[in-house]
Parts: C-alpha cells; sequence; structure tokens
C-alpha cells in the first residue's frame, strides 16, 4: 500500500512538474495532504485511516483472531454443558472413592475374619486361677473353668458325690482298720476344717491297704442315702503305696457328744490358715460307728482338682455328734458341700 501511495504521489509530481513548465500553476491534490510517507503514529494520518478503511490495524488484527461473539443462547448451552462436564467428573471422582473404601472395607472384613480364623485354630489359654468357693461367681458350677487343672469338674462322668441308691446288695469284704492314737494337726483351711493325722493309721479293703492322710467336714452331708441327707459329714482321705485313692465317709446325725470330734473342736486355731499342733493325741477309731456296714462306688474328690478313680466307702450307720458340736462349725462354715452329680450308670455296692 505504502509503495502505491508512493507511486501516486510521484506520478503527482510528474503532472504539476509538466503543467509548471506549461505556465499554469499546478493543481492543489484533492485527498493527499503531504508527499511525504504518512506517520502511521499520527492521529488521523493515511496510516491510522488505512487501520479504519484499509488495511486492519494490528487492533483489528487481534480482533480478527478472536470466536465470534457469541449469542445469549449459545452462552447459557455452552455453560451448561461446562457444567454438566463438571458434573460428570465429580460423580466419576465420587464413584471412585466409593469404590476404594468399599474395596478397603471388604480387604479389613477379610483380614479380620482370617484373624479370627486364626485365634478359632489355637489353643485357649490356660486357666491357672487357685480361688475356688461354693457359691456364686468361683462356686462348683464354674470349677472348671477357674483352672484348667480342674477340667474333670465339668467334663468327669465318675464324679462325686452322689444320691446312693439301688445298690446291689452283695457280701462285701469287711474294712480291716488298723488306726491307733497318733499326733495330729488342725487348721482352718478357708473351705473346711481339715486335721491331719501322723502316719501308721491303715485301713484295708480289696486287697489294697490304704494310710490314712487327713480327715475334714462338710455341712450338709454331701452324700445322701436314697435320697435322704444328713447334717453333717466327716471325710477321711487315705492313699496307698501306688497314689491310689480311697475315702471313708462318716455320716453325722445330732446326739450325743462325739469326742474326737471335741478334741479337733478344742484345738480349733484363732485364725484361718493357722495350724494348730496340740500336745495331745487323737484316736481315728473313735470316730468309727460300731456296725461296719458300708457302700463302695467309684467316684471323685468332691473338691478341685475333682480327680477320679477314688475308691468310696460309704458307712451305713451314722455317727452322732451333739447340736453344739454341730452348730460350732455351723457357725464357720454353715454351707461347704458340693451338689450331687450325676449317676452315669455307675455300680453301687451294698453290704447285705
Amino acid at each position: 500500500m505504502r509503495k502505491l501511495i508512493v507511486l501516486t504521489a510521484s506520478c503527482f509530481l510528474i503532472a504539476s512538474a509538466g503543467a509548471f513548465d506549461a505556465g499554469q500553476p499546478p493543481p492543489k491534490p484533492a485527498n493527499i495532504k503531504s508527499i511525504h510517507p504518512p506517520n502511521p503514529s499520527v492521529p488521523g494520518s493515511a496510516s491510522s485511516k488505512e487501520g479504519k478503511e484499509g488495511k486492519p490495524a494490528a487492533g483489528a488484527k487481534a480482533a480478527a483472531g478472536k470466536p465470534a461473539k457469541l449469542s445469549a443462547r449459545e452462552q447459557e448451552e455452552q455453560a451448561e454443558a461446562e457444567l454438566s462436564a463438571k458434573i460428570a467428573e465429580r460423580l466419576a471422582a465420587m464413584r471412585a472413592n466409593q469404590a476404594a473404601r468399599a474395596a478397603a472395607a471388604a480387604k479389613a472384613k477379610k483380614d479380620a475374619a482370617a484373624r479370627a480364623a486364626k485365634l478359632a485354630a489355637m489353643p485357649p489359654p490356660r486357666a491357672n486361677g487357685t480361688h475356688w468357693a461354693y457359691e456364686g461367681e468361683f462356686g462348683p458350677a464354674n470349677w472348671s473353668k477357674i483352672n484348667s487343672d480342674w477340667a474333670k469338674c465339668g467334663t468327669g462322668n465318675r464324679q462325686s458325690p452322689i444320691d446312693i441308691r439301688d445298690g446291689m446288695k452283695v457280701d462285701l469284704e469287711q474294712i480291716n482298720f488298723d488306726y491307733r492314737p497318733s499326733a495330729f494337726s488342725v487348721q482352718d483351711n478357708g473351705h473346711t476344717v481339715q486335721v491331719t493325722v501322723g502316719g501308721g493309721n491303715f485301713l484295708s479293703v480289696q486287697n489294697r491297704m490304704y494310710e490314712l492322710q487327713q480327715f475334714h467336714f462338710h455341712r450338709p452331708s454331701e452324700e445322701r442315702i436314697n435320697g435322704k441327707g444328713f447334717e453333717m459329714v466327716i471325710h477321711l482321705v487315705h492313699k496307698d503305696a501306688e497314689g491310689r485313692l480311697a475315702v471313708l465317709a462318716l455320716l453325722l446325725e445330732r446326739g450325743k457328744p462325739q469326742p474326737a470330734i471335741q478334741t479337733v473342736w478344742n484345738h480349733l486355731p484363732l485364725e484361718k490358715r493357722d495350724i494348730a499342733n496340740p500336745s495331745v493325741v487323737l484316736d481315728p477309731n473313735d470316730l468309727l460307728p460300731q456296725r461296719r456296714d458300708y457302700f463302695t462306688y467309684m467316684g471323685s474328690l468332691t473338691t478341685p482338682p475333682c480327680t477320679e478313680g477314688v475308691l468310696w466307702l460309704v458307712m451305713k450307720e451314722p455317727v452322732q455328734a451333739s447340736p453344739a458340736q454341730m452348730a460350732l462349725f455351723s457357725r464357720l462354715y454353715p454351707l461347704n458341700a458340693r451338689p450331687i452329680q450325676a449317676g452315669s450308670g455307675r455300680m453301687i455296692k451294698e453290704s447285705n
């Protein structure tokens, strides 16, 4: 464009020069203000006008590079499309997060199930409690749970005591007692009054000899005879050379004072678990009834650990003790008897 302007100006000058030579004044150009090239920086110059009328200026070029202005309808549609795209993107992110959380929860559940299965497969920890009682949380129903070594208290099928009934009457051999006056000690052990007897006291039955270890008291009697209970019972615990146990049960009923029991009461220690060692002797023969008929069956200890394989010998004839003697024990132990256990079809023999 600039070349065209320069050429036009040149033509104009030549024409002017020809007219001047002919004596005519040069004609005044109608549209050209200067023969100099227009300064684009000067407002109103031909270059500026070109920006408006001829070649587009720089601003016009920039404007020409932009898309045409959208209508209001097109702007709304574009905004809706952008919003829908953002919502779809957000929903996709939420679904991805939910899927990740669900996968994590499923994995945690699977891991927990695996841990539970592993724990279930492991043997339970051994219980090793030592405290037991005759009532409440530590009573007979829970003895087997207190200590693993006492499992027989809950699972054994030859437990004692039992209700002795339907005994088979046979010619049982007599029990041979070889008791003698002996030193003894007395202890209130927290479960009963226990008397430990010096060595040398034996009973013999079924071709075995058992040595007396100790005797103790229960209230009421743990055994029953054809459903009948007694106010108290004495258990004399014996052991043979191979460690087998035999327990002689002497049922107590109210009557005249019992000398051997009175000797024990006279030497009770003042505090529980203290041990008294009297200077006198005690003769276990004084505890025995005159008649020696008895019942016999295989059972267990009636206290933890409830060891089975114990030979029981229950004398038929009760032993008498005075009401005062029984009352003294009841002040110490109003209840220290294990409940009756299942007979489980055991054979019971009874003297004719």
